[in-house]
């Protein structure tokens, strides 16, 4: 197996190993392979080269029945020529886990490749490697508390599709992960929008039939815009109504009588259903929506804190600061097409 031999095509691994879940393997490689295609019908040169490894070179039994080709066995694989090597997981994760001569191979393409994630349970192979320590990560869900007790010096973040951001202001932009099974789609649709732009990605997600960034990953309306009306029957005309009245008053009072019910009451429900006070979420809520609105460069910061409710810039500064460690002008520099002006 040679090294990458061209400057515009970008060498993407993806290791196989048995009863490997399919999905977390066929979803990113197919992602670049149709950015392939529309880079083609853009008359672009640019491409990725896609394979798959394993430990020996062959067929490989994935959990789904299906059988995997591995074009080349990893001790073949010249590290120094990929671009991007990714781990799944699977069914047969808990093995790999104890896999030394496996920790040692990602130790080592950690130091070469330009970057290494994980889809799924993969993740854990990449902690018991010690390559997470001190990183943000996420994974499955049902693997979260698995992960939180067994490595605890890593920083997880069950709430996230994926931790890559080729900025390293919302993630990293070398050693990254993602939550379960799809979330490997959403991670590969990122580093696509980082390689060749937003157009690209966004024809890759149209061909797919899928969303460019769906509710809870970076710099876009969260799952708190879009609530799951399974929590509670009582709330969820309320939560469907908030994102678009966040500049109106949101008071508990204004709250409680839409929601028919006593501001005491109100209060308790809500906290019970929702996992936090009313205040709490309103203000969670329009700092997501501001996030968003930030990246329009037409935007004025006091604009943007009208718009979300903040009222005052002051407000909107002091509320991002509080979720995001951040000031609104400083994230509006980073995700926005050019940076904002402050009024």
């Amino acid at each position: 197996m040679s090294a990458q031999t061209s400057s515009n095509t970008r060498l993407m691994a993806c290791y196989a190993y048995d009863d490997v879940m399919s999905l977390d393997i066929v979803g990113p490689l197919q992602v670049f392979a149709t950015a392939n295609d529309e880079l083609a019908l853009l008359g672009r040169v640019e491409s990725y080269d896609c394979i798959v490894v394993a430990d020996e070179a062959g067929p490989v039994k994935t959990s789904s029945c299906i059988r995997l080709h591995a074009d080349v066995a990893r001790r073949d694989l010249p590290l120094d020529g990929v671009d991007t090597l990714l781990i799944p997981g699977g069914n047969g994760m808990p093995a790999r886990r104890k896999d030394v001569a496996l920790h040692k191979w990602v130790q080592d393409a950690e130091k070469q490749v330009r970057r290494l994630g994980s889809v799924c349970s993969g993740a854990l192979i990449l902690a018991e490697a010690g390559l997470l320590d001190g990183r943000m990560a996420t994974t499955h869900w049902s693997r979260c508390d698995e992960m939180a007790r067994d490595f605890p010096a890593v920083n997880m973040m069950g709430d996230r599709l994926h931790s890559y951001d080729p900025s390293g202001f919302d993630g990293d932009p070398h050693v990254f992960t993602s939550a379960g099974v799809t979330a490997g789609i959403d991670l590969a649709l990122a580093i696509v929008e980082a390689d060749f732009g937003r157009t690209v990605a966004l024809s890759v997600a149209r061909r797919l039939v899928m969303f460019l960034k769906r509710p809870g990953g970076q710099a876009q309306f969260s799952s708190y815009l879009i609530p799951d009306k399974g929590v509670t029957s009582r709330l969820a005309s309320l939560l469907d109504w908030v994102p678009g009245n966040l500049d109106q008053n949101l008071s508990l009072e204004v709250l409680a009588d839409r929601a028919g019910m006593t501001p005491r009451t109100f209060s308790r429900v809500f906290a019970r259903d929702i996992g936090m006070s009313p205040a709490r979420y309103i203000e969670r809520v329009r700092v997501e929506a501001a996030r968003a609105v930030l990246q329009d460069d037409t935007m004025t910061i006091a604009h943007v804190a009208t718009l979300c409710g903040f009222r005052h810039p002051e407000t909107l500064r002091r509320a991002f600061q509080r979720h995001l460690s951040v000031s609104p002008q400083e994230y509006a520099e980073r995700f926005a097409r050019k940076s904002l002006s402050p009024v």
